[in-house]
């Protein structure tokens, strides 16, 4: 157990976390996005594109010239984005596919319509997230904080790993790029007590599906590195960001945030920055496997980097997802 474990519950751990990332996000500079050379001829799927974060990087991408296939789970909101969009960046190849990350069946179905477009991939950001839900499942019978921010991550970036591996090229690497938080940093790694403990902390389980988010990218960039493949995984640490996510908060808190947001939170844009950072700049190409925050490429927990970690949390999420595990052969070399 550690210090952090020791001393404070759940609650006050992600708290704390909070508050220091607050802190340094009002003594540091924020990060600006510098000009990016065109984008015309990359398709990105953004989950949770519809709003929020997601939204201003669906847009900026598209601005830029990608094509953007919108994943969300709100079919009017989704829309919605498309239309918008389109209209601010007179790129008309920007497109919604529904997709309920807290739902296999419908991750798959969201894939067999993705690859039917015949499309290549060079960017997958796995934006979309809940956090401090009260406890309760997916239709799959999962902790909804592990089965919606990380498994149901886990699960469709391993059914597009193909699809990216054959988009990617020696002078053009496709990129993987998840959204992580400063929680992870607090998080303790306690699946089968999550899946099954009488006692729930909807703190701790959303800071668990953050560094179980972290291993996953690592391992993967492991896999790749280790197959030589022309893609990259990285993760991205936002900032406290001022969108939906806080919509649980007791009524304490929602007061707090309403009084302080303004000034102590990014905006969504701002938030933004860094995943559209890593998803086009040349300054990243041919690099994974990297914690990014504030467009700069930083330390994450400890507990991250130990690689039987890894691999543990890799193979217990491919029971879970029913997915072959393609890092079995690159994991024995």
């Amino acid at each position: 157990m550690s210090l952090w474990s020791a001393i404070l519950p759940p609650l006050l751990r992600v708290y704390a976390a909070g508050v220091w990332a607050l802190l340094v996000q009002l003594f540091s500079r924020h990060f600006a996005l510098p000009e990016f050379p065109s984008q015309h001829g990359k398709v990105a799927v953004v989950t949770g594109g519809a709003k929020g974060m997601g939204y201003c990087t669906s847009r900026h991408l598209s601005r830029l010239g990608m094509h953007v296939i919108i994943a969300s789970n709100n079919e009017s909101e989704g829309q919605e984005a498309v239309r918008t969009i389109r209209e601010e960046t007179l790129n008309e190849k920007v497109e919604f596919i529904y997709c309920d990350l807290a739902s296999m069946k419908s991750i798959r179905k969201f894939v067999y319509q993705f690859k039917a477009k015949h499309l290549q991939l060079h960017v997958l950001i796995n934006n979309a997230g809940v956090m401090l839900v009260p406890k309760r499942k997916t239709v799959d019978g999962f902790e909804e904080h592990f089965g919606l921010n990380y498994l149901g991550h886990f699960l469709l970036t391993n059914l597009l790993l193909e699809t990216l591996k054959e988009s990617g090229r020696q002078d053009c690497d496709a990129r993987v790029l998840t959204v992580s938080s400063a929680t992870h940093y607090v998080a303790e790694l306690q699946l089968h007590e999550l899946q099954n403990s009488c006692y729930y902390s909807s703190h701790g389980a959303y800071a668990q599906s953050k560094l179980a988010l972290v291993l996953f990218t690592y391992q993967l960039q492991h896999h790749l590195t280790a197959t030589r493949c022309h893609v990259t995984a990285n993760v991205v640490d936002p900032g406290v960001v001022n969108t939906e996510l806080y919509k649980n908060l007791n009524w304490a808190g929602k007061v707090i945030k309403w009084m302080t947001a303004w000034f102590f939170f990014k905006t969504p844009e701002e938030g933004a920055a860094t995943a559209i950072f890593a998803a086009a700049s040349p300054e990243l190409e041919g690099v994974g496997g990297c914690y990014l925050h504030n467009g700069k490429r930083t330390k994450s927990a400890d507990i991250s980097y130990d690689e039987d970690l890894q691999r543990k949390l890799w193979v217990m999420s491919c029971k879970m997802t029913g997915v072959h595990d393609v890092t079995s052969s690159s994991h024995e070399n």
